[in-house]
């Protein structure tokens, strides 16, 4: 049920998240945005819609004032600030606004993922938190968590037999505007011989074993091991691309891996990426149906069931499309989390809800 009073909710990062978060905030009728926090000097003072890409003010200005914000005792936080290169500060963030009483929600804190399974030291942080402030933290993924956890859950109910939940996102990454990420992250133009810190040896488990193991629990099954595959392809020739300007021949244009949740000594759960920086790298890989970006679920079994799901946003971007479903699924857990007790929460205690209250209600 909708909450009738207006869940105070502030928006902290403006960036490719928190773009679409501040968009998925005004637009959900049991919030109010009552506040937006940035990094960036130049965007202090800036009204939300503008840096939201709204063609309509909120009259809500951006401020980099932590404290007043959280002392002003908001009922949400929606944290949209990278945890990729500065983890412990997310953390650390997360924590505090936790402890402040607010409802966070992140795709930040990704061993949170499958918060039963997290380390003591990152566990027991928010866990304190949640005890001294009375407020919760739900972590879902940006990449997106639906697709990884309560999508593929779902269609494996249709099935007869299931011998394979394969959980695909192929992408065209020069669509992805965070060019430090694609660049140096995964690897996108660097040398072959360039070890990317994203495809390292054990980081996909870290990143994506937790989206495993949730899969694993909602079908009642233990996950062995986990493993990992990779697949690293050089571009044929120097491509250039709208966002993000020129890679050159024979650098990284495309990247392959996969995270198998082992079952019974077999891969019986598989998180598998397909990325490239231009089409023509890698062709015989799985691609879109069309565009430059899809999320797919395959059940192996019988019968075989396959749901692919594009999302546009931003001018038509489906790494824009792909973010704001995941904000989606974060913001429209909000006024479930301020009903519910305080805690530490994962995709399988939260509920994915019709967009109830939302239809044909668009601002403009």
């Amino acid at each position: 049920m909708i909450a009738t009073a207006s869940i105070n909710t502030v928006v902290w990062g403006t960036g490719n998240v928190g773009r679409a978060a501040i968009r998925a905030v005004d637009a959900h009728p049991a919030l109010e945005l009552t506040a937006v926090l940035v990094h960036d000097p130049a965007k202090v003072g800036k009204d939300a819609g503008a840096l939201a890409g709204l063609d309509f003010t909120l009259g809500v200005a951006a401020t980099d004032d932590i404290e007043a914000v959280l002392a002003a005792g908001p009922r949400a936080v929606v944290y949209a600030a990278s945890g990729d290169v500065r983890f412990d500060d997310a953390l650390a963030d997360i924590v505090r606004a936790v402890r402040a009483g607010a409802v966070v929600v992140t795709p930040a804190l990704y061993p949170l993922y499958d918060q039963r399974n997290a380390p003591p030291e990152l566990r027991d942080p928010v866990l304190a938190a949640v005890e001294e402030g009375g407020g919760s933290l739900f972590v879902s993924g940006v990449d997106p968590g639906w697709g990884n956890d309560v999508l593929p859950l779902l269609v494996s109910g249709l099935g007869t037999d299931v011998d394979v939940v394969r959980c695909q996102e192929i992408f065209d990454y020069s669509t992805y505007e965070q060019p430090d990420s694609v660049r140096y992250l995964v690897g996108m133009g660097q040398p072959m011989e360039y070890d990317p810190p994203m495809l390292m040896a054990g980081v996909p488990s870290m990143v994506w074993g937790g989206q495993v193991r949730l899969i694993a629990r909602g079908l009642g099954v233990e996950v062995g091991e986990l493993r990992e595959t990779l697949d690293r392809r050089p571009l044929d020739e120097t491509v250039s691309t709208r966002t993000m300007g020129e890679f050159e021949k024979g650098t990284q244009g495309a990247v392959r891996f996969e995270v198998q949740g082992i079952v019974g000594g077999e891969p019986r759960i598989v998180i598998e990426h397909v990325t490239r920086i231009h089409p023509s790298c890698a062709p015989d890989w799985p691609a879109p149906p069309s565009g430059d970006g899809a999320h797919r679920v395959i059940i192996e079994g019988r019968p075989r069931i396959e749901v692919t799901v594009e999302a546009t946003d931003e001018g038509e971007n489906r790494s824009a499309g792909g973010n704001a479903t995941a904000v989606g699924r974060l913001v429209g857990a909000i006024d479930w989390l301020a009903a519910a007790e305080p805690g530490l929460y994962d995709a399988l205690d939260v509920p994915l809800r019709p967009a109830a209250g939302k239809l044909g209600r668009r601002r403009s």
